[in-house]
């Protein structure tokens, strides 16, 4: 996979989790324009409050990432144990703590640990090196697997390279925001156009997914640009960088997805027919965020009743003389009437491992939206009933 030039990623264990890497950095070797997207929750992890207020910014060197605990909920104490990382980092770093990110993911309410992340910030950087592979390693939790990609663009006859890791895989709601993810690049940009363009990408990418409906007081999204490249992004390239934004981003917003804790189905949903996107991605949501749709794709039951059910509460335009269902490629519900006789076919869809399902909210509007979730498990069930324990 091709890396950002100029950026340096390394992965340790510092022992906040036992016998797994807990601790990551993602590092330049020259200072970045840095952006960020963050949690809507007000009940706001340390690290978000410490970093929300301090982008978009010159200046980045390096973003610090630990797993295990989440510094959530924690108090003034929190916000010490980050400014205490903080400093640890740049000093092994020999540079200004101010130019320091950090991001926190795991248990809820329980101090950080901040004395192990000290203590093995010489390590930390001592294995920097320009594969992504320890740092995606180290911020994972819950995920069955790591979540990283890359995306190469050519802007002025230039390639101009992004890289992202992310973890996720519960608790994921976002609201411009996502789990924790990191994107480098090594174009040049200027901070306020670097976090226009995160925010448009996350809209058809983190910002269209959720897995269990519970937004988390961590999520954080940040982007860093080095300008390694040489290549300049100017106002004319934007829409070129957002597409590449947005193509490195959607498959790992997938992978969250696909990756859901206790998740067995990749659930893809489409609406059209709305009066405007912003009402088709509120009936898209609710459609993901049911529990009784969700259940239904885990059994494989193909309840179109229950999608009715949701385009009717969404709160949006509906008419249901004319709104239809379908599941996979089955028209199961159309004209206010049922189709029942298909249910056996699209029950075979729903059997597989990626399932559609495509609503059509009657209004005759343009609106559409997409937005990608996951069934619901009694994994899922076990999975949270123990989190703490």
């Amino acid at each position: 996979m091709k890396v950002a030039k100029g950026f340096f990623w390394a992965g340790v264990q510092a022992g906040i989790k036992p016998n797994r890497k807990d601790l990551a950095l993602v590092y330049s070797d020259v200072p970045c324009a840095a952006a960020g997207c963050f949690t809507q929750n007000l009940a706001k992890a340390a690290p978000v409050l410490d970093a929300e207020h301090r982008l978009p910014a010159d200046g980045i060197r390096a973003v610090v990432i630990n797993s295990g605990n989440a510094n959530a909920l924690t108090g003034p104490e929190g916000l010490e144990d980050v400014k205490t990382v903080r400093e640890a980092i740049a000093t092994e770093l020999n540079v200004s703590a101010t130019a320091i990110l950090s991001a926190s993911t795991g248990v809820i309410g329980v101090r950080m640990p901040a004395h192990k992340i000290v203590a093995n910030a010489p390590a930390l950087v001592a294995s920097l090196k320009p594969d992504v592979m320890g740092a995606a390693e180290a911020i994972l939790t819950t995920d069955t697997r790591v979540k990283l990609g890359s995306r190469v663009v050519r802007i002025d006859d230039k390639e101009v390279t992004l890289t992202c890791i992310c973890k996720g895989s519960g608790m994921i709601a976002p609201s411009l925001a996502t789990m924790i993810a990191v994107v480098a690049t090594d174009c040049a940009i200027t901070p306020p156009m670097l976090s226009s363009a995160l925010r448009q990408a996350m809209r058809r990418s983190f910002n269209a997914l959720t897995v269990d409906g519970d937004m988390s007081t961590n999520d954080c999204v940040f982007a860093l640009a080095n300008g390694a490249s040489g290549v300049t992004i100017a106002e004319r390239d934007m829409d070129l960088f957002v597409e590449a934004l947005r193509q490195v981003c959607e498959p790992l917003a997938v992978g969250i997805v696909r990756g859901g804790e206790g998740a067995t189905k990749l659930v893809t949903i489409e609406v059209t027919g709305g009066a405007s996107n912003d009402e088709a991605k509120r009936t898209a949501r609710a459609i993901a965020n049911s529990p009784l749709v969700k259940t239904a794709v885990h059994g494989a039951d193909p309840n179109w009743g229950r999608l009715v059910a949701v385009m009717g509460r969404a709160g949006v335009a509906f008419d249901l003389e004319r709104a239809r269902v379908q599941i996979g490629d089955v028209e199961l519900f159309a004209a206010g009437r049922p189709f029942d006789e298909r249910a056996p076919r699209a029950s075979d869809h729903l059997q597989g491992p990626e399932v559609t399902l495509r609503v059509d909210l009657g209004t005759g509007g343009s609106g559409t939206a997409r937005m990608w979730t996951c069934d619901l498990s009694a994994e899922y069930v076990k999975i949270n009933a123990e989190y703490r324990t």
